[in-house]
């Protein structure tokens, strides 16, 4: 091997200047391909990337931002990542922030606890990240959270352009039913302090606004399906009373899933006595019974979206909502 590319020995850290060598290029070059320098040609980069990957050198944040006061990092603040929208969301904020060459840094939190948010992002501030990315806020926890940190660039996944997205997949779910021939339709909203729920709660009034139907009955649950399935003998008492809904939609899909479940336990039947459409298109939902009619949105592309409001890069889009008909959704009989 040529003295000038030789592996470092084993046991040793791998630094920029085995890198450097390894490349047949200086250590300031090295230095600027890591810092995404624009002035480095393609077959340079791609020579010491090879390099990093192939000596399996780890970039040291610490001393990094000695250097350049950036670490590359971005923080995320996450809650409640056993429901499926949060959970889908990190793994897509993990993938954007990977496709914009930074690395992630994630700290759980009590959503609902103002405390325990900022406790979260203390910690993720404490380790020197480049800004903030907040995944399933509370309205009152976010609003503080900006206060607190006026010089960090700080968003959540679904605020602004995300949120209008979420009303118009929320009015997509009732304008479906409209469209079958429901006039009275009843809805299960989210949580009320999460900014997700309020805004597929506004998309779905809206929509009954648009096409002149008065509101129905209106139930809350926490996102899970056994709160759905603890509202069904309320909603299935509704559906059997003289002028009760004909469908109903859920403001997630694990709610929705929850209340057919408990319906079906009263005798009713999904979406013979009542149609059903929830929202977010979880992988299970083509294999629930009925199969679930349900909104879709384009986690990736709002994804994409954060991370370059975040890093004040060129304004990211994502795909406008989808409506996935499935089976348990009729016209009313």
């Amino acid at each position: 091997m040529d003295e000038t590319r030789r592996a470092p020995e084993e046991g040793r850290r791998v630094g920029v200047r085995d890198v450097a060598r390894a490349a047949g290029v200086s250590t300031q070059t090295v230095s600027r391909v890591l810092n995404d320098h624009p002035n480095i040609r393609p077959e340079t980069r791609d020579r010491v990337l090879r390099a990093i990957t192939s000596l399996g050198y780890r970039v040291n944040n610490a001393a990094r931002t000695l250097g350049t006061r950036t670490t590359r990092t971005l923080g995320v603040i996450a809650s409640d990542a056993t429901l499926y929208g949060p959970a889908v969301g990190i793994a897509a904020l993990e993938a954007a922030i990977r496709d914009a060459g930074r690395w992630i840094a994630a700290a759980y939190a009590d959503a609902s606890a103002e405390a325990s948010v900022r406790e979260a992002a203390d910690r993720l501030l404490a380790q020197g990240v480049d800004g903030l990315i907040v995944l399933a806020p509370h309205a009152a926890t976010l609003s503080a959270l900006t206060e607190a940190n006026p010089g960090t660039p700080i968003t959540a996944l679904h605020t602004g352009p995300g949120a209008v997205r979420q009303e118009q997949g929320a009015a997509l779910a009732i304008s479906h039913l409209v469209d079958l021939g429901h006039r009275r339709i009843g809805r299960v909203a989210g949580p009320p302090e999460w900014l997700e729920a309020r805004s597929r709660e506004a998309g779905m009034a809206r929509a009954l606004r648009e096409a002149g139907i008065a509101d129905g009955p209106l139930w809350s649950g926490d996102w899970t399906a056994a709160s759905g399935a603890a509202l069904a003998a309320d909603i299935a008492a509704h559906v059997q009373a003289p002028g009760g809904p004909t469908a109903v939609a859920a403001a997630n899909d694990q709610m929705a899933l929850g209340l057919i479940a408990g319906l079906r336990e009263r005798g009713l039947d999904v979406p013979n006595d009542v149609s059903v459409v929830g929202f977010d298109d979880n992988p299970d939902a083509a294999y629930y019974r009925p199969a679930l009619t349900t909104v879709g949105l384009d986690l990736r592309g709002e994804a994409r979206r954060a991370v370059a409001e975040v890093l004040g890069g060129p304004a990211a889009e994502a795909a406008p909502p989808r409506l996935v008909v499935r089976a348990s959704t009729a016209t009313p009989r």
